[in-house]
């Protein structure tokens, strides 16, 4: 897994991966669930639109995952359709609530 191509910082506290850009952030959300990581939500600024902030959190949020050893749960729109485009990450998603791709 390449690095993002934005610095990306992980607020534990608010349980939500960030990308601090001209004081706007971009979010994506995540929540413990049993024993995996379930990525709730994405939220990108008009502003940063199009320039693959939204990618960088995705990509974070599965090498968080990976790090932590948690299977992936996904009800983000944005991380299911990402997963569609990078099928490298289907491995972690967790079979008992997606089965075997």
């Amino acid at each position: 897994m390449e690095p993002a191509p934005y610095a990306v910082i992980n607020n534990e506290a608010s349980q939500q991966l960030e990308v601090w850009i001209a004081g706007e952030a971009a979010t994506l959300t995540y929540r413990y669930y049993k024993k995996d990581i379930a990525f709730m939500h994405t939220t990108v600024p008009a502003a940063m639109e199009g320039k693959g902030v939204a990618t960088a959190l995705a990509k974070e949020a599965f090498r968080l995952a990976a790090s932590l050893k948690k299977p992936v749960m996904v009800y983000c729109p944005f991380v299911a359709g990402f997963v569609e485009r990078h099928p490298e990450y289907r491995s972690q998603l967790d079979p008992q609530y997606y089965g075997k791709r």
